[in-house]
Parts: structure tokens; sequence; C-alpha cells
């Protein structure tokens, strides 16, 4: 049964930073794309970063590229996003999602998902 456990939420000042982890179990994790989605209220999931099986090719939303970092530990089964300049907007419930096929943006090109973890940013 395949597992993703999502840590690391919680309250900041925005400004301020966090680092996420998924840890995986139940799949051959070096053999999947892991990625770093959010939801917040009301709105739709969308796409935060992802990185390639091998940690070697990292994408990016547009919203958060330069202030938030994937990087992925293959012998942990474990992924992480370092989430840095926080700002209010950034205030969301977010998932990480494993998926074998290669692709990243969007959410059906994962096959399982985590529980989420609530990010909130206070301004």
């Amino acid at each position: 049964q395949v597992q993703l456990v999502e840590s690391g939420g919680g309250l900041v000042q925005a400004g301020g930073s966090l680092r996420l982890s998924c840890a995986a179990s139940g799949l051959t994790f070096s053999s999947y794309t892991m990625g770093w989605f959010r939801q917040a209220p009301g709105k739709e999931r969308e796409f935060v970063a992802a990185i390639s099986w091998s940690g070697g090719s990292t994408y990016y939303a547009d919203s958060v590229k330069g202030r938030f970092t994937i990087s992925r530990d293959n012998a942990k089964n474990t992924v992480y996003l370092q989430l840095n300049s926080l700002k209010p907007e950034d205030t969301a419930v977010y998932y990480c999602a494993a998926g074998w096929r290669g692709y990243y943006g969007k959410l059906s090109d994962y096959n399982f998902w985590g529980q989420g973890s609530q990010v909130t940013v206070s301004s």
C-alpha cells in the first residue's frame, strides 16, 4: 500500500520560511517523479514544484520560482519543499504526489497523493 505523508506545515509570518517533508512508502521511490501542489480555500489545486526521479531536473510554478526549492533524498524515500520569503498568498494546504509517467505539471500526471499539510502565512 502506497503512503505519502507530509509534515512540516504550520503558521509563519510573512517573509518567514518553512520546510515541508513528504515521506513515501510502498513504492519504488527512486522511479517516481515527485511533485508538490497546493490548494487554497475556494480555489483549485495548483502545481507548485516537481523533481525528476534522479533529482537532476526541477520545475517550478512562476509564482514560487526563486522562493521555493524542491529536493529529494532517494535513500530516505523523502521529498522536501523549502519555502522561503513566504507571502500571505502562499497560504494553502500543500500536497505531495508521486507519478511514474515522467510528466509533472498536471494533477493527472500523478498516481498517488498525500493527505496534505496546512501552511498559513500571516501578514
